[in-house]
């Protein structure tokens, strides 16, 4: 069955990151390393490997491959980052970004996926990655600053604690606007100026927090 998963693994790579444009080689490779079928329920283990988001617990998704590797590619790592992932989730995106950075901080809202996410982990013997529990809207100001921010949620607006958790030369990636008009902006620190370029629209699950959408934000049509 390993080589199985192997195989569908280097396909996804071959035949869905490859022909939309996912080009740095290092995104590719952890991609085809890091098992997805264990971040998903057994019951959907078939469909791990396809494009698209699957369900997991407390109405959560886990994010199609070819996003995940969007934002890993945009957040332009290469080995020795320190970063922030607000939004753990069922803990595979963090999974990819420590195959590409020195020590992923990510953080979920809700205790039961940052508990699940913490075991997988562990069973993969992950060891640069810290699963926190929080309102990930306001960072975490206590590891601060980042080389690096992943927001694979959907914001009202920028959340000003990222930008001051945002290190010199730092990248923060993050889509923003009502479920409906979302656009990925990519925002590089320099110095205390910040530059926007917009990547396009996309469509995430909310942000919820203190610094995102409350607890009934608005839905997708």
């Amino acid at each position: 069955m390993m080589l199985e998963w192997e195989q569908q693994r280097a396909a996804m790579v071959a035949e869905q990151l490859r022909p939309r444009n996912i080009r740095d080689e290092r995104v590719l490779a952890a991609l085809a390393r890091v098992p997805r079928h264990m971040f998903v329920p057994p019951s959907l283990r078939e469909r791990a490997y396809a494009d698209m988001a699957l369900p997991i617990e407390a109405n959560q998704t886990i994010s199609q491959p070819f996003i995940v590797a969007l934002m890993a590619e945009g957040l332009g790592l290469r080995g020795n980052e320190r970063v922030l992932e607000i939004g753990t989730g069922s803990g595979y995106a963090a999974a990819i970004l420590a195959q590409l950075a020195a020590h992923v901080t990510t953080v979920e809202r809700h205790p039961t996926l940052a508990t699940a996410a913490r075991r997988v982990l562990d069973e993969l013997r992950y060891t640069n990655i810290t699963v926190l529990d929080g309102d990930g809207s306001l960072g975490w100001p206590a590891a601060a600053p980042y080389d690096a921010i992943s927001v694979p949620a959907g914001a009202p607006d920028v959340p000003p604690a990222l930008l001051d958790q945002l290190a010199d030369g730092g990248r923060l990636l993050i889509p923003v606007g009502p479920p409906d008009d979302q656009r990925l902006l990519r925002i590089v620190r320099r110095g205390d100026e910040w530059q926007r370029i917009e990547w396009g629209a996309v469509r995430f699950v909310p942000l919820i927090g203190a610094a995102g959408w409350d607890d009934d934000p608005p839905q997708m049509p």
